[in-house]
């Protein structure tokens, strides 16, 4: 039924500075600008997921809104979004799962520099239901336009969202037996917790239960994002180039990869960056 991650959403205060993070960071261009409905955004679209970054505009209650959620949780993840080819049907496989979705919607969006219209249907699961991380469900009408790099060395796609949870045992459940994503992988260690990855088209949702005290065991956090790189060492130079700070180059948890930490201009969200080995990819 879900047959990808169409996009994620940041959250931030200003739009035009996360843009020209994010264009930094990823190493490619905006794909669509639209502004509406209290709200400025600006999408990057990579092969495998779009990444929506938005922000407050005006003064309305839709704009109040989302600066009411900054001003509470700061900058960062706000949303997740999944791709089916049939909203319909999604809808009632979330009524029956107990998710209460929202009505179907129609929605479309006018990018502000082409003039070109995108149109979609969207419905969207009880948060409270969804151990407090905000799901929408999105049948597309077309295809997005795609993101242009415009350096070397850019992010070819995500390879997982990580999201962190109290209650690993209800979290599978969710993801798992609710949503019908395929658990592609469950193990602990002592020192990181309890890793367990589901399958979503191309790339992970990756549910990370940590050994920390005090942590809210009814609601999940979407914590950051994993983007895939070609050459990690390339992609190192060109963001301390472009004055972004990261760590050195580590070995993977997942065999078979290296990864770095991105550590400034990421607007909140836990970033980083993942080399798969060439025998690994594909």
């Amino acid at each position: 039924m879900i047959a990808g991650l169409d996009h994620v959403v940041v959250l931030m205060e200003d739009i035009g500075k996360g843009a020209s993070a994010y264009e930094a960071l990823l190493g490619s261009a905006p794909s669509w600008r639209n502004s509406g409905d209290g709200a400025d955004r600006v999408m990057f679209t990579l092969p495998n997921v779009t990444l929506e970054l938005m922000a407050p505009s005006g003064f309305s209650v839709a704009a109040d809104r989302i600066r009411s959620v900054i001003s509470q949780g700061g900058e960062g993840l706000a949303s997740i979004c999944f791709a089916t080819a049939d909203i319909g049907k999604m809808h009632r496989r979330l009524e029956r799962v107990a998710l209460r979705p929202e009505p179907v919607a129609e929605v479309e969006s006018t990018d502000s520099i082409s003039g070109a219209t995108l149109r979609w249907k969207r419905t969207r699961a009880s948060s409270d239901l969804t151990r407090g991380v905000r799901m929408f469900f999105l049948e597309l009408d077309g295809e997005r336009p795609r993101s242009r790099p415009t350096s070397h060395a850019p992010v070819i796609g995500l390879d997982h969202v990580v999201v962190s949870t109290e209650d690993s045992e209800r979290a599978a459940a969710l993801y798992g037996a609710r949503l019908g994503l395929d658990m592609a992988l469950d193990r602990s260690h002592q020192d990181w917790g309890q890793l367990m990855f589901f399958r979503c088209g191309d790339l992970i949702v990756e549910v990370v239960r940590r050994p920390v005290a005090g942590g809210d065991a009814t609601r999940d956090k979407l914590w950051g994002l994993s983007w895939r790189i070609s050459d990690l060492e390339a992609a190192r130079t060109r963001l301390i180039d472009a004055g972004i700070e990261v760590s050195d180059v580590r070995i993977g948890r997942k065999p078979g990869t290296r990864v770095m930490s991105i550590r400034s201009r990421t607007c909140g969200v836990q970033t980083l960056f993942l080399e798969r080995a060439a025998k690994e990819a594909g």
